[in-house]
């Protein structure tokens, strides 16, 4: 069987992962004559050219269609590197329309869109200690806390220009790893028409964003992430892809990538058109650009982008066509995402597969034979919604809605999750982390830290939003920089130091990750304090004696003598306190050591009594203890 046939066959069947470096411009030679080859899928289209700088976009490059399927194919001698090019393609019913090149690894500026001729860059890697790390061991019984960034709004030159990851290098990573991240996460880098869309209506899925530089710029920022300890994740979006009339919607002039039936097909709530999952050829296509993310740039791990919105025939607004038997699943995107990280995982064992995911009707994470749709990770954004909820709550009103806190201890282990506090909390009118808390800017930032506290000893991995962790108070602009002004107010800068040292000591204590995914990982203290609204509980690491305990105080009354429940007798040390004056509070030093007493607090045979700072939290620790007891 020849190269091109299988290619083709493979492709068809939807099993041809690599389908990027069949289709698409390469160059190559032929007849000994240097020159590009292109080809592209369009079953149905009459006739595809091939239009550019190297032909003065004129019609004399006609494609052939090589075989019946709708695979079309040129090589010609004309092109030359950092050509433009594009294709025109007559449609099914004769009406022509230019467009990109959907395996196009390049692309010009927006608001121009034509594709540019490249060759991949041959990148001498050197971060095999990174990789060798991560083969060894597992990221679920290690810390993860995720810096999420929109590239070209962390920081912008004067002008306006987004930074391109070659000046980004230079800032954003000493910064990250400053502030104790262990990982970034990027909101979608791949080719957009329009920044509004954050970059989630995608066009180019092989393709970087031109705004944000070279290929081999971002190589080398993902390689500069490793050597300091960084990994680097990457958002994608396999569900629904851009309407634009020029890009992959009705590219032959009928549903090629999308759904045949319109109503599956068009997406009301985003605008956009949505990818027949269930289509071989699709199939081909998306995980091939999954993988191509993977392995050309190194990353360690893929967010994907609105599951639910692939789950259920019924998730946007509109009419929906339900199955035959009333059922809302769409078993096309079951299948798919089932396929998707089979297939990643088989080739790449240690990359991160996370789901960005609303509902609780689908097992998300877990084994594929256990009927999971086999991620790594799954947002717990019901937790996220709740916590959000209580924490913007008028102080008054948070001891009858104590629930809201402790209704996600009963499914906390359902799912392997990632703790999200993303970019979707931060604009359209939700406000900023800092200022959905309550009361005054004083009180805000206390809540704030109690918040982080929080965050960051519940049970499952971190993720904070860029420009959070200094209580940024505008919400978020996808087209203006960051507030880093905002850190010439002694507040900010103080809440920004309180976020490092949180993330410095929450990889330092190996009971906030070691069992994180396990039952045994917490025990809850006092769960029912509504009264007081004071939350208490454990973290547990894999040594008995390898806990710390966790107070949080979400009154504004500071509370004297304060019972907590211990498993042993002995002594405590309070290793943090949000109220401290190095973090923006008022204290000056905090508890002191704590002593036991044969007091039962529920099912615990002792107590120590300390101060709980007023919305406040703290963190002890056994210092001294009787294993005995």
């Amino acid at each position: 069987m020849s190269d091109k046939k299988s290619s083709i066959e493979l492709f068809e069947t939807g099993e041809n992962f690599y389908s990027q470096n069949f289709f698409g411009c390469h160059q190559t030679e032929q007849d000994k004559q240097k020159g590009c080859i292109f080809r592209v899928w369009a079953p149905n289209a009459q006739n595809v050219w091939l239009v550019g700088d190297f032909n003065g976009w004129d019609r004399s490059l006609l494609l052939k269609k090589v075989v019946q399927v709708g695979v079309w194919e040129i090589f010609t001698i004309k092109p030359n590197e950092g050509d433009f090019y594009k294709y025109l393609v007559k449609q099914a019913d004769g009406r022509e329309v230019y467009k990109i090149d959907p395996f196009a690894i390049a692309f010009e500026k927006r608001p121009n869109n034509a594709a540019v001729i490249q060759r991949l860059p041959e990148k001498q890697w050197h971060d095999e200690v990174w990789q060798s790390q991560n083969s060894q061991g597992t990221h679920f019984d290690q810390p993860l806390a995720i810096y999420e960034v929109h590239a070209s709004s962390w920081q912008r030159e004067t002008d306006g220009t987004p930074y391109t990851f070659g000046q980004l290098k230079e800032i954003l990573i000493p910064y990250v790893k400053e502030m104790g991240f262990t990982h970034i996460e990027f909101m979608p880098l791949m080719e957009h028409p329009l920044g509004e869309s954050w970059g989630y209506q995608l066009t180019g899925y092989f393709a970087l964003c031109a705004h944000y530089g070279t290929i081999s710029e971002f190589q080398e920022f993902v390689e500069a992430c490793h050597l300091n300890n960084l990994g680097v994740l990457v958002d994608w979006v396999p569900g629904h892809f851009c309407v634009n009339d020029d890009s992959l919607a009705y590219f032959d002039g009928t549903p090629q990538f999308e759904y045949t039936d319109p109503t599956q097909a068009e997406n009301i709530r985003w605008g956009a058109l949505n990818f027949d999952l269930g289509k071989p050829q699709v199939q081909s296509f998306l995980i091939s650009s999954a993988l191509y993310w993977i392995e050309l740039f190194h990353i360690d791990g893929i967010r994907v982008d609105a599951v639910s919105n692939m789950l259920y025939l019924d998730y946007d607004e509109g009419s929906t066509n339900l199955n035959a038997d009333g059922n809302n699943r769409n078993w096309a995107g079951f299948y798919f995402l089932q396929k998707l990280n089979a297939v990643v995982k088989s080739i790449h064992p240690n990359v991160m597969m996370i789901a960005e995911e609303s509902s609780a009707e689908t097992k998300i994470t877990g084994m594929l034979e256990s009927g999971a749709l086999g991620f790594d990770y799954k947002w717990n954004l019901g937790w996220m919604n709740d916590t959000l909820r209580f924490y913007e709550m008028d102080a008054a009103f948070r001891k009858s809605n104590f629930q809201l806190l402790t209704f996600s201890f009963m499914y906390m282990m359902n799912e392997q999750y990632i703790l999200p506090f993303s970019h979707d909390e931060v604009v359209h009118g939700k406000r900023s982390l800092m200022h959905k808390m309550w009361g005054d800017r004083y009180k805000q930032f206390a809540q704030l830290r109690n918040l982080y506290v929080y965050l960051m000893t519940y049970p499952g991995k971190k993720l904070l939003f860029m420009g959070s962790e200094w209580g940024q108070f505008l919400e978020w602009r996808y087209d203006q920089r960051l507030e880093w002004t905002d850190l010439a107010d002694e507040m900010n800068a103080s809440m920004q130091q309180f976020t490092k040292q949180l993330n410095l000591f929450y990889k330092k204590e190996k009971a906030l990750w070691e069992l994180d995914h396990l039952p045994q990982s917490i025990e809850i203290i006092d769960a029912d304090n509504s009264e007081e609204t004071i939350l208490s509980f454990i973290r547990q690491g894999k040594k008995d004696t390898g806990f710390l305990i966790i107070v949080l105080n979400f009154a504004p009354v500071e509370r004297q003598n304060f019972a907590i429940g211990v498993p042993f007798s002995g002594t405590y040390e309070e290793v943090l306190n949000t109220e401290l004056k190095e973090y923006g509070g008022t204290w000056t030093k905090g508890n002191q050591t704590s002593y036991t007493t044969k007091q039962s607090f529920k099912k615990f045979s002792y107590q120590i009594q300390t101060i709980v700072p007023s919305l406040g939290a703290i963190i002890l620790k056994p210092q001294k203890i009787d294993r005995r007891s």
